[in-house]
């Protein structure tokens, strides 16, 4: 059974873990090694590589401090490592839509829409033939994913409460802008995991949701509402 820690998630960092009592994966670099590392009970040894989604610094601002303190590979597309000025031995470009063997995971990177270089979500398989769907930091993706068992999907705002924000001068007009191109509002979000589910789906974990402009229990009791499966919010431990 594949299980999930979160170190963090939300605009002030994110990071997680991916771990089928066999070998693990690290997603994301947006929290400090120092804080991460008691997480991991200061052992890394089963780690076979860290996967990168994007650019933005909630995700990537820690990765010099992890790419010194560990020896496992870094795994992005090629537009993410450009957009980041990163070549070397150490970080592994994903072509996307095409199986990547990470030690013991298949992973898939598949393309989102966001505005960074090259944005991903990723489909992650362990050797048991286990599937977790990763999205965030995307308002669109076009795929649609067949025996999802696991899903962490980012349900960032709600229309609704970021346009009262808004209307009431607490929401810059400029950034409510960039939010509606750039992440997955709630009823989106919905249609998303609707489209992906599955029998064999076990439960649904929920990311990156805004400081300001979600509403966690109502995210929550919506999901739930459409899966039946239990629905976890992922907590975002502000560093």
């Amino acid at each position: 059974m594949i299980k999930v820690k979160v170190f963090g998630s939300g605009s002030s960092g994110n990071g997680y873990l991916v771990d089928d009592g066999q070998s693990q994966l690290m997603i994301e670099a947006g929290i400090p090694f120092k804080k991460v590392e008691p997480e991991m009970d200061f052992d890394f040894s089963k780690v076979e590589g860290m996967l990168i989604s994007h650019e933005h610094g909630d995700h990537t601002k820690y990765l010099p401090q992890f790419i010194k303190r560990t020896s496992f590979p870094i795994y992005a597309t090629v537009g993410t490592f450009q957009a980041l000025g990163m070549a070397g031995a150490r970080y592994e470009a994903m072509d996307k839509l095409e199986p990547t063997r990470i030690g013991t995971w298949t992973v898939i990177a598949f393309p989102v829409k966001h505005d960074a270089a090259e944005p991903a979500g990723f489909l992650i398989i362990n050797d048991m033939g286990e599937r977790l769907l990763y999205v965030t930091d995307t308002y669109f993706v076009k795929y649609k994913f067949n025996n999802i068992n696991y899903m962490l999907v980012e349900m960032n705002y709600s229309n609704e409460i970021a346009t009262e924000n808004d209307q009431e001068g607490l929401l810059n007009h400029g950034l409510h802008n960039r939010i509606l191109t750039s992440h997955f509002e709630m009823k989106n979000s919905l249609d998303f995991i609707k489209h992906n589910l599955s029998p064999s789906l076990k439960w649904v974990e929920l990311i990156h949701l805004s400081d300001n402009n979600s509403n966690a229990e109502l995210f929550k009791h919506k999901t739930q509402a459409l899966t039946g499966v239990p629905v976890m919010i992922a907590p975002k431990r502000s560093w």
